[in-house]
Order: structure tokens, then sequence, then C-alpha cells
């Protein structure tokens, strides 16, 4: 109740920053985490970048083994402070307060995303997907989400200056996911129902088991 509780007073208090409306599903967290896939005997190194109170980061702690590490990355101080106090005794956690764009990213396995990039200009997002994208490790994926309806409703409220800001990210946005997206997903169970993209980067190695973009979608409830 307390993470709850702090999310809400964040979203109340800086709503373009937090994005989300509620802390995610355990259907979301779900599809998020897809292609976080066992890999016994070998370490994988996995990314979350904008964790907020920690609702995916649980699903994600829990499939470790002790071999794994998880760097979470967290712009709000507040959300970061709790994520350090809940997991202080966990050794393959590395938990950074900042914005993405403001490290230095190792190479990853697997990268969840849960920033509003709805809420991004044109070049915030491009840099982000950027920084994301090419720290992928062969045969990485890039997993982040988006609520159903959310691009409708931004282009219809915004107004001036703000729609025409609006626009362009959602454009870069769009020509990210098509030049990279091999998987989506609707995920009903969740408030709002989300939208799950899964991508990775373009024109792998002939020899790579990467799995291709494609123009699926499918729902998950």
């Amino acid at each position: 109740m307390a993470e709850v509780t702090l999310f809400l007073r964040e979203y109340a208090r800086a709503r373009r920053d937090v994005g989300a409306i509620t802390p995610s599903s355990a259907q979301l967290s779900r599809a998020l985490t897809r292609y976080l896939v066992p890999s016994p005997g070998h370490s994988r190194a996995v990314l979350e970048v904008g964790p907020g109170t920690g609702a995916v980061t649980r699903h994600i702690a829990g499939s470790l083994t002790p071999l794994d590490t998880l760097d979470l990355i967290e712009a709000n101080p507040r959300f970061a402070a709790l994520l350090r106090q809940t997991y202080a005794g966990d050794p393959r956690l590395r938990i950074r307060t900042g914005l993405v764009q403001e490290h230095d990213l190792g190479s990853y396995d697997t990268i969840v995303c849960g920033l509003p990039f709805a809420n991004f200009d044109a070049r915030t997002t491009e840099e982000i997907f950027d920084r994301l994208l090419g720290a992928l490790r062969p045969g990485g994926t890039l997993s982040f989400f988006g609520y159903v309806g959310g691009e409708t409703i931004r282009q219809t409220f915004a107004d001036g200056a703000d729609r025409k800001r609006t626009l362009a990210g959602l454009g870069v946005l769009r020509r990210i996911l098509r030049r990279h997206t091999f998987r989506t997903e609707t995920v009903l169970g969740n408030l709002p129902p989300a939208r799950v993209h899964h991508l990775v980067p373009v024109t792998p190695p002939a020899h790579s088991e990467r799995p291709q973009p494609c123009d699926c979608r499918e729902t998950s409830s």
C-alpha cells in the first residue's frame, strides 16, 4: 500500500515524468519480461529503465539466478530511494538515479523500459532508443509499453506548440516501431490496457538467431 501511495503522490506531483497512471499489473509485468528467458549455467545482464516503485522489477528479480545482474535506472529520486531500501541486501542489483541519457550503459541481454515516450519530444525519444538498442548484446531484446489509445488522447488534447511537439515525438516513435518491432501484444489486464512492443536492432548478422521484425499483434488478458 505504501508503494501505491507513493506512486499516486508522485503522479500528481509530476505526471509528465511519471507517465503511468497506476503501477504495472502482473499481466503487464509478465508481458514486459516475456523474453527474459532462463539460461542455466550462464549469466544474464538485464537493464530496467524507469522501474518506478518496482512492480516489474519484482518479476525480473524473481527470475534471476545468482549469476545474473540487474541494473535499474530511475530518474525519480523518491522511487530510487524506495528501490534501494527494497533491494538493499541483493548484490545482483545496482540502482542508479537520473536520466538514462546521463549514464554510461553496459551491454545487456534484456532491456525492459517503462518510460513515458508519449510525453517526450522527438529528439529525446530518438536519443533514448539509440542508446538502448545500441546496448543490446547479439540476440538481445528491448521491451516497452504504451497505453492503448494514449496517442489519440495526447493528440486530441494537445494544442499549439505542445501539439507540434507531441506529433513530432509520436512520429519518431512510429518510425522506430516500424523498423525494430518483431512482436506487439495487447494486455487487457492492466489499468488502462497497454500495448507491449518487443524490439531488436535491425540488420542482424546472418548467423544470428535473433527474431526478425514483423507486423504481428497478439492479445493477452
